[in-house]
């Protein structure tokens, strides 16, 4: 059973337990959704919706700082810490090792230019990675740090050719969990094993696998992962989390140095550069307060239904809905893009086409049908959440008859 310690909008704390094998109730989890009400929503890997509990946190930040400023500010800092100490405990993780960041790629840009690279030293990364995992590598060529990218395999990583671009003079292997486009999961304990096994670091960018599927950083051997909150894991966009493994916290060298990043932190009289002996030392000046305190609110929604660092509920329904959903596409003659192969690299993403239609156009008038999804690739990209259940899809079946005649 995990237990989590959460923080209550007045600062006290309470717990919610969650048992490896308790049902969950997941229409109570939509109700906790309200985008509900007016969408078919599967676009959590772009911007996923907030759940109930993290409006209700940030209206009440909102309507305590416009009344009492920052007399009730203590209040407000519980709250913030307290996604901190979620977040550890979600993934196995000590407080001290995990950062709030403003987003995935500050958190990548705090490995890249934190580094003590030399020239010579290379960065080995698959190839159709998100932008945010490929411009802090390259921004490093002008210091003679090679960038190494490795051909997929249609949509799957070719673990073999990845392992094969590491030398002695690689130090980071930095992959996506979920392939943003194609949904393919890749497994981050096998990686991080066999990347270590070549004496390189490995950095998981998580953005796309974080909020559905468990990760356990103890049993899991990853250096660093970051990964903004405002996709699987619902939470606003502009607050999200950085891992850095313990023995790492001297490794990298700080950027943004500001009052935040010292031990005496508040005490603005004792000018001493003596840095945090944690990640926060990271968090350099003033947070978004309101986006943590909103993102703490998610993360506890999540716990509630089962998402853990050894189980996830929430992975198990992802996966049952989109195989559900698969299947449904393939009998009306959608072309399904996605690797479906096994469970082990299925995720919440399916990329798809429907043969005769334009994808791009198709995707803006499915949002006149208050059905949301992306186009990514050339092809569109349903994203599915626990909350959703076949009633959105048989919204989204509906729509695209109505659109196409398909």
């Amino acid at each position: 059973m995990l237990e989590i310690q959460a923080t209550s909008p007045s600062g006290s704390a309470h717990q919610t337990n969650l048992a490896k094998d308790q049902p969950m109730d997941w229409s109570q989890f939509r109700k906790e959704m309200p985008v509900t009400q007016r969408w078919a929503y599967f676009d959590h890997a772009a911007v996923g919706a907030i759940p109930q509990l993290a409006f209700d946190r940030i209206l009440r930040w909102a309507s305590e700082a416009l009344l009492d400023g920052d007399a009730v500010w203590g209040g407000w800092q519980k709250l913030h810490e307290g996604a901190r100490h979620t977040a550890a405990q979600l993934f196995n993780a000590q407080p001290s090792e995990i950062s709030l960041v403003p987003n995935t790629s500050f958190g990548i840009n705090l490995v890249a230019e934190g580094f003590p690279w030399k020239a010579g030293d290379n960065v080995v990364i698959p190839d159709h990675e998100f932008p945010s995992n490929i411009y802090p590598w390259m921004q490093l060529q002008d210091r003679g740090v090679e960038l190494r990218v490795v051909p997929l395999d249609g949509s799957r990583l070719p673990v073999n050719a990845l392992l094969d671009a590491i030398d002695s003079r690689t130090r980071i292997v930095s992959v996506s969990w979920v392939g943003y486009a194609s949904g393919y999961r890749v497994d981050p304990c096998e990686l991080a094993e066999r990347v270590h096994e070549r004496g390189a670091l490995f950095f998981l960018d998580a953005i796309q696998g974080l909020g559905v599927f468990p990760l356990d950083v103890r049993k899991t051997p990853i250096d660093f992962f970051a990964a903004d909150g405002h996709k699987w894991l619902l939470g606003p966009e502009g607050a999200g989390l950085f891992y850095l493994r313990e023995e790492h916290l001297n490794l990298l060298r700080p950027l943004n140095i500001g009052w935040n990043s010292v031990a005496q932190g508040n005490d603005f009289s004792r000018v001493d550069l003596n840095l945090r002996r944690a990640a926060s030392r990271y968090e350099s000046g003033t947070q978004n307060m309101a986006g943590f305190i909103g993102l703490g609110a998610s993360l506890e929604t999540l716990a509630k239904f089962g998402l853990g660092p050894t189980h996830s509920a929430i992975g198990q329904r992802v996966l049952e809905l989109t195989d559900v959903l698969a299947e449904r596409m393939i009998r009306a003659g959608w072309a399904l893009a996605s690797d479906r192969s096994s469970d082990a690299v299925k995720s919440g993403i399916l990329s798809f086409e429907i043969p005769g239609c334009d994808s791009l156009q198709l995707k803006q008038q499915l949002h006149s049908e208050k059905v949301v999804l992306s186009f990514r690739g050339g092809k569109l990209r349903l994203a599915v959440h626990a909350f959703n259940d076949e009633s959105d899809f048989d919204r989204l079946f509906a729509a695209v008859h109505k659109l196409t005649g398909k």
